[in-house]
């Protein structure tokens, strides 16, 4: 086993190093937002509006659910464990400077999720059932024509096929499970056995299925947890403007070993913040085009600005709320990198009185993780439809539903590492895409706000 650990160690080290996918990611989504002339700031408020108002197109255009399904499947999947534990991760092995690299991250991420969307729906096909098939593996192989394309787009679908059962299950499982034990002494047999009934409930109607139920519940779970984490930076708000201070200083500066912490250099905290933050709002991965390809919409911009909200929220909002409550309460300094993954629990104690801080923590972990387990299972699904056809679907998402149980009653020690090095071959691929396919994105937008519909107008008048 420890042979197994070192070589994940050694591929994660190597992949998320600073000679590969870190410059490689920041670059592509620096360069989209240059492209792109800023599109996440100048179309913020249409974006919005078409995500939370006007929330879906004509019944009469193809795709599978609305905008705001679309958008809902997609936080589902993106606002997990990954919002709690990721965070913490982050700061246990690179200091508060890594929550400005994940901020980093999350804001050119936003150019990058909308090409991403954009090229999602921009390539879309109908699948035998009739169900819309989008993402990577599609406009990689459609897109970028010859065995270059066939490959990077076979590729991203097995890596992503099988990623779906790191990040998106076992960890999210497992972690539930282990919560619901330490805080309720529930079973984890018992836990993933209900978890495993829920789950086959949704995930085995479909994406539309799947739309319906996420975006009843992932609203509510986010409100929940980010009133309980702003309570706690109520009764510690005199601590808020030096968490701000140190979070960017050590970001340039690196962190200095205090308590339970080692100490982090610039490098780590760059290291583990852009890593984290890819894990949380998966920028850069590639599966924000597979949720933005099932939408009703009439135009890929549309649909691509939509997209685009889903990393603000994950990783600007829900992913700073979790940081700051670690690093005002101080949790952070007394713990080392073993007990990272209870840095929130133990912030929400100390910064919330009576017993409220466990629930809030337990029910957000259940929650996030159920949520992202429903969403990536459509992720994978769509990656196996892409390799062996429609009939491969069914026996995936049963296969699926089992490494939900096995997830939650197993001791996933390499679990986070084995998600990192599947994140990134994930990337690779569809950053790659991204680059030789950003012509056809910033041709294609630009033309869109030149002849765009009235009623974008009256929400976001055309500026000179």
């Amino acid at each position: 086993m420890d042979s197994v650990n070192d070589f994940l160690d050694d591929a994660s080290s190597f992949i998320w190093g600073p000679w590969l996918l870190i410059p490689l990611l920041l670059s592509t989504g620096l360069y989209l937002t240059i492209l792109l002339r800023g599109l996440q700031v100048r179309h913020f408020r249409l974006a919005f509006w078409l995500a939370f108002v006007r929330r879906s197109d004509d019944d009469a255009v193809e795709g599978d659910i609305s905008h705001y399904q679309a958008l809902a499947t997609a936080l589902a999947a993106t606002v997990g464990v990954g919002n709690i534990a990721g965070v913490a991760t982050a700061i246990a092995l690179g200091g508060p400077g890594a929550v400005f690299w994940m901020w980093v991250t999350g804001m050119v991420g936003m150019a990058t999720k909308y090409s991403e969307a954009f090229l999602g729906v921009r390539f879309r096909r109908p699948d035998a059932a009739g169900e819309q098939g989008g993402g990577p593996m599609h406009y990689l192989k459609n897109g970028i024509k010859g065995p270059l394309g066939v490959f990077l787009g076979g590729f991203f679908a097995v890596a992503g096929a099988i990623a779906a059962f790191g990040i998106g299950n076992g960890v999210q499982a497992n972690t539930v499970s282990a919560n619901v034990e330490e805080e309720w002494g529930v079973d984890p047999w018992i836990t993933g056995t209900i978890a495993t009934v829920f789950a086959a409930a949704v995930i085995l109607g479909g994406i539309k299925n799947i739309g319906r139920v996420t975006s009843a519940f992932v609203p509510v779970m986010i409100v929940l947890y980010v009133v309980g984490a702003a309570a706690v930076l109520a009764f510690n708000i005199d601590e808020v403007p030096s968490a701000f201070g140190v979070i960017f200083s050590d970001a340039f500066s690196g962190t200095s070993a205090t308590g339970g912490f080692v100490g982090a250099g610039v490098a780590a905290a760059i290291r583990y913040g852009v890593a984290r933050g890819i894990f949380s709002n998966e920028s850069g991965l590639g599966t924000g085009g597979i949720a933005a390809a099932a939408a009703k919409t009439d135009h890929p911009v549309r649909q691509a600005l939509v997209s685009m909200t889903q990393t603000f929220i994950d990783t600007l909002v829900v992913v700073s709320f979790t940081a700051l409550t670690i690093v005002v309460t101080g949790v952070w300094k007394d713990a080392g990198e073993d007990e990272a993954a209870q840095f929130t629990a133990r912030a929400f104690d100390e910064g919330l009185p009576g017993d409220w801080a466990s629930v809030i923590v337990t029910l957000s972990v259940i929650f996030f993780a159920f949520s992202t387990i429903l969403g990536w299972s459509y992720y994978g699904d769509r990656c196996v439809e892409f390799l062996f056809g429609r009939r491969a679907v069914l026996p995936y998402r049963l296969l699926f539903l089992v490494v939900v149980y096995v997830g939650s009653v197993t001791t996933l020690t390499t679990v986070w590492t084995f998600s990192d090095v599947m994140n990134g071959l994930m990337a690779l691929p569809n950053l790659i895409g991204l680059l030789i396919l950003s012509p056809l994105i910033y041709r294609e937008t630009r033309d869109y706000f030149r002849n765009r519909p009235s009623e974008d107008e009256t929400i976001e008048p055309a500026t000179k």
